[in-house]
């Protein structure tokens, strides 16, 4: 699963952070939500953060936007959603055909499953990961309007083989040339989801 994530205070997206600082909707949510807005460090549930998302004229843009989704009877967010299934699911398949979103990142966190000698689920260590030959890591979610304010989950799939000892799910990527794409409310998002990334570095976090 993805619940967390990192951006470089240096990142190459930085600059694209600075048009969003100043709009009315961020003043709003700010006010609303009573809490900064975070555009590096540690990205945990239910921060505030920059989200690449289309403009009402199909432009590319960002936006604030909550991470998860306020779900009933529950004071937990739901944050993430399987693409194999988003489609079918009363909660994304909105998402799925016409809001998809790009989450800006240097890497996604993951901690390692094991399993005791007793047969009970254990958290082992933490390790960093982003694709490989990139220090930009683009991940793909959905988003939807809550009280008039935008938030968005990360989308997983199969991990790759090479992190299947890790997890048996990873957030879905793609490539920067792609993110115009996915985000268009025309595309097709079944097409894409065959393009997203595999090759993976990580190192243990500290």
């Amino acid at each position: 699963m993805c619940t967390r994530y990192y951006i470089e205070p240096d990142a190459v997206f930085q600059e694209m952070f600075e048009q969003v600082k100043r709009s009315e909707l961020m003043s709003r949510m700010r006010n609303h939500y009573a809490r900064p807005f975070k555009t590096s460090g540690e990205i945990m549930p239910t921060d505030l953060v920059p989200v690449i998302a289309p403009s009402p004229r199909g432009e590319m843009k960002v936006y604030p936007m909550i991470f998860g989704y306020k779900m009933p009877r529950t004071d937990k967010p739901l944050l993430n959603a399987r693409s194999e299934t988003a489609g079918e699911k009363p909660t994304f398949a909105d998402g799925w055909r016409k809001h998809r979103c790009i989450i800006p990142a240097s890497y996604y966190f993951e901690w390692e499953h094991l399993i005791s000698s007793a047969g009970e689920k254990k958290t082992g260590d933490k390790y960093m990961i982003q694709p490989a030959g990139s220090a930009e890591t683009w991940l793909c979610g959905l988003y939807r309007i809550e009280n008039g304010f935008p938030h968005f989950v990360i989308l997983t799939k199969d991990p790759a083989e090479e992190l299947r000892w890790l997890h048996d799910r990873m957030p879905a990527m793609l490539p920067k040339n792609l993110i115009g794409e996915w985000i268009h409310p025309e595309s097709e998002p079944e097409k894409l989801a065959g393009q997203f990334l595999t090759e993976m570095i990580w190192e243990k976090s500290a």
